[in-house]
């Protein structure tokens, strides 16, 4: 049974092999570069995996979409299939935009974030002014620790709407540390 098999789709399964092998090579040298962006820009280990599963995740989607044409899918067939999963999806995921546009935040911010944990920044939001030390950064929302020595997490996405400034570089070591916190 199982050489059949592969006597029938020899072809396509050295094409499959092939393919899987330039997308985890391209995923490793992706997955080196973010690790050392990460590395120098003093981003925390946590982070760095974080997107380094985001990259397996979409390597792993592409390859089963390269795939799925290696063994004869047809592009109207994936159209179909894709379009009534997004349809679905989109309205899944219109309850929960908030959590992605955090997640996506949370991508931008590895990528493009002028702090670090141990920072003390200082946000400038009218209804609710904070000046606090960062202790972690998720990919859902931050965790800042106030001056009395409250932690409080502060969406990520509300990071980059409003302005924020650094009070002081590397702060953490003068404040208060709760004893199962996650830095």
């Amino acid at each position: 049974m199982f050489t059949k098999f592969i006597a029938a789709y020899r072809e396509e399964l050295i094409i499959s092999a092939f393919v899987i092998g330039i997308l985890f090579i391209l995923r490793l040298i992706t997955i080196v570069a973010v690790r050392k962006l990460g590395r120098k820009s003093g981003i925390n280990q946590a982070r760095i995996s974080l997107i380094c599963r985001y990259v397996t995740g979409t390597a792993v989607i592409l390859a089963l979409i390269i795939e799925s044409f290696i063994f004869g899918a047809q592009f109207r067939e994936l159209i179909v299939i894709f379009s009534s999963v997004f349809a679905v999806l989109g309205i899944a995921l219109f309850a929960v935009w908030s959590i992605l546009s955090n997640v996506t935040s949370g991508i931008i911010m590895f990528f493009n974030f002028p702090y670090k944990v141990g920072d003390k920044i200082s946000i400038h939001d009218k209804d609710f002014p904070v000046e606090a030390i960062i202790e972690d950064i998720r990919a859902f929302h931050l965790y800042l620790r106030l001056n009395n020595g409250d932690l409080i997490t502060y969406p990520n996405n509300l990071m980059l709407q409003k302005a924020v400034s650094i009070v002081e570089k590397d702060a953490i070591e003068e404040s208060p540390r709760d004893s199962n916190s996650a830095v």
